[in-house]
């Protein structure tokens, strides 16, 4: 389950340019920090594609997630969140049958 929504975020994240964040839910990086924090979510994961950062963050009872990226000019924005968080780490390529 973690791995298609990591393979999502990181997609979206190389391919995000100024005219698709303006479709996106984007703020100023720390009032949008201080909403993922009034969620009581904290980061769990963070990467770099190019000059956009992922992050993901969960509440610590894992009941809420949001995946985020910041672009260089500073906006952070929104581009996924839900609930029922997993933490886990699995071995790639996953087990069974190769394809």
């Amino acid at each position: 389950m973690r791995a298609p929504i990591a393979i999502l975020a990181i997609s979206l994240a190389l391919t995000t340019t100024p005219a698709v964040a303006q479709g996106l839910q984007c703020g100023p990086r720390a009032h949008v920090l201080d909403r993922i924090a009034a969620q009581q979510q904290t980061r769990r994961a963070m990467g770099l594609a190019g000059q956009v950062v992922m992050e993901t963050f969960a509440a610590k009872d894992d009941a809420r997630w949001t995946i985020t990226v910041t672009l260089p000019d500073g906006r952070m924005c929104l581009l996924a969140h839900g609930t029922a968080f997993e933490h886990g780490e699995e071995a790639f390529p996953a087990k069974g049958r190769p394809s």
